[in-house]
Parts: C-alpha cells; sequence; structure tokens
C-alpha cells in the first residue's frame, strides 16, 4: 500500500484551519421551520449531479496526513477528482462511475478497482466517503440511512451525523442561491476529512 506520506507531502491539518472564518457553533434541533426548508432545499438540488468544485483537501487517519488543492468534477454518475501537492508538484486523479474506479499518476502506473471508495484506501491509505460526500459538499443528506441534523442561527445545516461520520458545515458561501458549503469537515474516528471550497459551478 502506498502510504499518505508518500503519496503527497504531508502537511498539518492546521493547514485548513488556520485561514479559516468558522460559523459560530450554534448547534439547534431541527423542528418544524428548519426540517421544512433543508427539504425544500433538498428537492431544489435533487437532480444536481453536474457539478464542479475547487478547493482543497485535508485527510488524516490518525497518524498521517496529507493535504493538496483538489478540483472535483461530478458529470452524473461520472466522476473526475484530481489532488495536487503543494510542495512536490505531484499528483493523482481518481475516475471512474458504475463500471468501477481508476485512479492515475501514482508508482507503478494506473490502478483499478472496483468503486472510488476501496481504491483510495488500498492504493492511498485515505479513508473518504465517497458516494455520501458528493451529496455532503452539496449540504443534503445522502441515501446511507437515517441521519440526523442540526441547523446554525443562519438555519442552514450545522452539523450532519450519517453513517457513523459527523459532518461539520463550519462556513456557507450565502450570497448563492441556494447556499453553499464552502467548508466542510467530516469525522469518523480516526479518519479525518476537510474540505475548503473556494469555487462552485453548478451545472455542466
Amino acid at each position: 500500500m502506498l502510504r499518505l506520506k508518500h503519496a503527497l507531502a504531508a502537511v498539518p491539518l492546521l493547514l485548513l484551519t488556520a485561514c479559516a472564518t468558522t460559523r459560530a457553533p450554534v448547534r439547534q434541533p431541527g423542528d418544524a421551520v428548519t426540517l421544512g426548508l433543508q427539504e425544500q432545499r433538498e428537492r431544489s438540488l435533487a437532480d444536481t449531479d453536474h457539478w464542479t468544485l475547487q478547493g482543497r483537501l485535508s485527510v488524516s487517519d490518525g497518524k498521517d496526513s496529507g493535504s493538496g488543492s483538489l478540483t472535483w468534477r461530478q458529470d452524473g454518475e461520472r466522476y473526475e477528482f484530481t489532488v495536487r501537492a503543494p510542495v512536490t508538484g505531484r499528483s493523482f486523479r481518481l475516475v471512474g462511475g458504475p463500471d468501477g474506479a481508476d485512479l492515475e499518476g501514482l508508482e507503478g502506473g494506473t490502478r483499478h478497482g472496483a468503486d472510488a471508495e476501496s481504491l483510495m484506501a488500498q492504493a492511498v491509505g485515505w479513508q473518504i466517503p465517497m458516494a455520501e460526500l458528493k451529496r455532503w459538499v452539496l449540504g443534503l443528506r445522502a441515501d446511507a440511512g437515517p441521519a440526523d441534523i442540526a441547523f446554525g442561527a443562519d438555519r442552514l445545516p450545522s452539523r450532519l451525523v450519517q453513517d457513523g461520520w459527523t459532518v461539520d458545515y463550519k462556513q456557507w458561501d450565502a450570497m448563492r442561491q441556494p447556499a453553499m458549503p464552502s467548508r466542510v469537515f467530516a469525522e469518523k474516528a480516526p479518519f479525518k476529512v476537510r474540505l475548503s471550497i473556494e469555487d462552485w459551478q453548478l451545472g455542466r
């Protein structure tokens, strides 16, 4: 297995958190109003399966950590997930869809796997819940079973707990309609995934 510190330059998680402007830690249980707004939001974004986000990604398994710039293109069921290391300039690209996933750019050539999540874990050592994350980054509940959701004072999701993961929405871009997450931290001990989103493009 190619470990994190060999795949990308190891960079402390503070790289993302030091410059992030976080929301006040207000977490209110969902009520009729906030849950109704969330359901409305989920209906409006239900068919949003063509989008691109750009930003930074940081991951940790409790021992090793890695970080880099991220471009994630979602085209229906197909995706392209490109990470570029900040210091070494090395990068890898994960592409695929229902027929499996390919990981390019690592020593030893392209790796193929049945799905993105298991391929990333085996080849790079990164535990990223790819199937669920593509909904969580939009501020939506995934199709992974029951979810507990709490809201901030702005009535936008503040924390989502689903499939053993805790997803904290640290910041939203409220200038967009609908508002879109700009800081998303997901954790399932000992694993951590942190996204700092600089730009959203919705649609083809």
